[in-house]
């Protein structure tokens, strides 16, 4: 659970940790959705062939290796000079975590073979990654407060230290007695299907469709299809892409991703939310959110009682339409920003995240060979990390493209000042704080933030609700 525990932590602590970094380091808006999607976007590219090396070489050893080399890179981008160097330090920490999470969750699906004992571990595993999650905003908040902010990148060396005491020892090492060789070509394959996929999401989010952008999409989808076909071919595939033909596993894989994407994207906006529009400290931001964060892990624990009583596809799709009532809830607030209601959204995003992971998790290990755990564990995980990486990206640059289209910059700015007011929220307070007359631009920019929100939860409602279904149906007969 430690290395869950570092993952969560560092997670959750860089997003409220944003604006405190955009006006340290003046990141332009693309930067800015970099610094926290870089870590993702390479994350997710390698949780598969890591998932894979971990059923071949051990995934004890690979989960000691991975955490080091975690710890050791967090340590290095706190004390990034400049946006790029931090955007390069978030890569490596991305290359390191991609050892750490399909690890855990193979240990565990190889550890617990009764299904009860499997659940109820998997709920504690859930449990330990959102308690990191309600856990990174108080402790990130407190270090804000006295600390600059890479003081939020040492956390990890906290955690380390009695990991690597007592996982030598205690943890037990297993491995897919029949691995086959490791594939060099699925690698690279797996790679390039996902870089330049995200990569055009993001672009498309930033500057809208252009060739660019179109050619770099084409490219991911058609490496993504030969790296298919090869795993069809070959004896022992790196990942058994037929996997995909169960409906169980792949409505559990979606529910997953829908699941986190929706959470991701909430957190992104109203951590600058509650910071730069209602004026909060980091660590009040994180004390207000930390009730919804807490049900997250009281609603994982739960559902392991309920779940005898009540379908898990019931399950896994009511915590979808939960989701979507709670952007409902966002969206007809007064202009999103009464603290009330973004409270009661997250208390039920919270509920709907910790109930739905669980078990979708559980759906996802029960319905592979223990043998094969560690490849898809690392399919469940880069659901997560694409699901986050998508929440960000996409809910992001929906709200970045109607705040540029609706904040009015004052007359007298000069060029730097007013490209840093148009590209961020966090640039538009910095440059406020030390104009004569800020406050029409930072009522300008405060107004024209909340306006995306609002049609982001819109468009968030439509989805989830949306997904709820599909999901049910994929797993009606789980």
């Amino acid at each position: 659970m430690l290395p869950v525990l570092l993952v969560s932590v560092d997670n959750t602590v860089l997003a409220f940790a944003m604006p405190s970094i955009s006006q340290a380091l003046q990141p332009t808006g693309v930067q800015q959705l970099w610094m926290i999607d870089v870590y993702s976007l390479v994350l997710a590219g390698l949780l598969v062939p890591m998932g894979s090396l971990g059923d071949r070489i051990g995934r004890k050893k690979l989960l000691l290796i991975g955490s080091t080399g975690f710890a050791l890179a967090s340590a290095l981008a706190a004390f990034s000079p400049n946006a790029t160097w931090l955007i390069i330090g978030r890569a490596t920490i991305g290359f390191f975590g991609a050892m750490l999470m399909p690890s855990t969750l193979s240990l565990i699906r190889n550890i617990f073979t009764r299904a009860s004992e499997r659940r109820t571990a998997i709920a504690i595993w859930a449990a330990t990654f959102s308690g990191g999650a309600a856990l990174g905003p108080i402790v990130g908040g407190l270090l804000l407060e006295h600390f600059p902010w890479g003081s939020i990148f040492l956390m990890g060396l906290v955690v380390l230290l009695p990991f690597l005491a007592l996982a030598p020892w205690i943890l037990p090492e297993s491995q897919d007695p029949n691995p086959g060789e490791i594939d060099v070509i699925s690698i690279f394959l797996a790679i390039s299907t996902m870089t330049p996929i995200v990569y055009a999401i993001k672009a498309v989010a930033e500057s809208g469709l252009t060739p660019l952008t179109i050619l770099t999409g084409i490219t991911g989808i058609m490496c993504g299809a030969l790296f298919v076909r090869r795993q069809l071919k070959r004896p022992i595939p790196m990942l058994d892409v037929r996997l995909f033909t169960n409906p169980t596993f792949t409505g559990a894989i979606v529910g997953n991703l829908l699941a986190i994407f929706s959470l991701a994207g909430f957190i992104f906006f109203v951590s600058q939310h509650l910071q730069l529009v209602r004026g909060m400290s980091p660590m009040d931001a994180g004390i207000f959110l930390l009730p919804g964060l807490t049900i997250t892990v009281l609603a994982g624990l739960a559902v392991v009682k309920i779940v005898p009583k009540i379908a898990p596809g019931t399950v896994v799709a009511g915590s979808l339409m939960l989701s979507a009532i709670a952007y409902v809830v966002v969206a007809v607030s007064d202009n999103a920003v009464t603290n009330l209601g973004l409270m009661i959204a997250f208390l039920m995003l919270g509920s709907a995240s910790g109930a739905g992971e669980t078990i979708a998790n559980d759906l996802m290990l029960s319905s592979v060979p223990s043998e094969k755990s560690g490849a898809a564990s690392a399919i469940s995980e880069a659901s997560y990390e694409l699901g986050a990486l998508l929440g960000t990206t996409i809910l992001g640059g929906i709200i970045t493209a109607i705040y540029r289209s609706q904040i009015q910059l004052p007359q007298g700015l000069n060029a730097e000042d007013a490209h840093h007011a148009q590209e961020t929220l966090g640039g538009a307070v910095a440059v406020a704080q030390h104009m004569g007359h800020g406050a029409q631009l930072l009522s300008s920019a405060q107004h024209a933030f909340d306006a995306g929100v609002v049609w982001t939860a819109i468009i968030s409602a439509i989805l989830m609700a949306s997904a709820s279904v599909v999901v049910h149906r994929l797993l009606r007969r789980a």
